[in-house]
């Protein structure tokens, strides 16, 4: 799938992607420089991300811009954020994409592994929503897409600490949706199921696993990062103008 359906409200719009270099994220990147919008991408992947861009530069003639940040550290993010509205005008589109979803025990997890894992999969959507408000109000308004899980929802259990903080991410996102919506801003989730991105299928994606989750989906076929360009260029654009504090589930039909 490459294809992407074209939104002309998107074409020239100032976008803004959290981990954007990689799996879904790239994937997300690809669909607006796609679109024509002026995007700008944050990922700690320094090689992986300038290859992205000459790639995505080479076959739509529209280079993204790659800015370094550590997204645990509030600073970079809204570093990173005026930096990209200084090159791109106002951010009037956040996507709120970067993750991280290592499995894990209860027995292992202490403080610092809770702090580490919450500052990436919640506390950074906060700053970055916080970093780019002012400047989307004062262009007339936005949208934001946030990144949940339905791993939380399937009572996922090797990752608590991650399925915490994807829930939390649907709080964050009807919560900021009424905060606001008075200033045209509309904040919508998107919950994707079991995406086969290389970090999938390197690290967690056994035939067996793979077989039994698709078994589970009404449609039987493994779901692909670029899958998740389409709804979220839906929801970021103005064909999706009445919708806000929305959860879009993606997950191929399991729940």
């Amino acid at each position: 799938m490459s294809d992407f359906p074209l939104y002309p409200d998107l074409k020239g719009a100032s976008v803004l992607i959290t981990g954007g270099g990689s799996g879904i994220g790239a994937a997300l990147t690809e669909g607006f420089v796609a679109q024509g919008s002026k995007v700008a991408f944050i990922d700690i992947a320094v090689e992986a991300s300038n290859q992205l861009s000459d790639v995505l530069a080479e076959k739509y003639d529209n280079r993204p811009l790659f800015i370094r940040a550590d997204l645990r550290n509030i600073d970079e993010i809204k570093s990173a954020a005026a930096e990209a509205a200084k090159a791109n005008g106002p951010v009037t589109v956040l996507v709120n994409n970067a993750a991280w979803d290592d499995r894990h025990k209860i027995s292992d997890v202490d403080a610092e592994y809770w702090d580490n894992n919450t500052a990436i999969n919640i506390r950074s959507q906060f700053f970055a929503i916080q970093a780019v408000a002012e400047g989307m109000k004062k262009a007339g308004g936005g949208s934001i897409v946030n990144f949940t899980s339905t791993s939380y929802m399937m009572n996922q259990g090797q990752m608590p600490v991650y399925t915490t903080s994807k829930s939390g991410v649907v709080g964050l996102t009807k919560g900021l949706a009424g905060t606001l919506g008075p200033d045209n801003i509309r904040v919508n989730a998107i919950a994707p199921g079991w995406i086969m991105t290389e970090r999938q299928k390197s690290l967690w994606a056994t035939p067996e696993g793979v077989k039994t989750h698709i078994d589970s989906q009404a449609l039987k076929r493994e779901l692909q990062p670029l899958e998740m360009a389409g709804p979220c260029l839906f929801l970021a654009s103005k064909s999706a103008s009445s919708m806000t504090a929305h959860v879009l589930i993606a997950d191929a039909g399991v729940l």
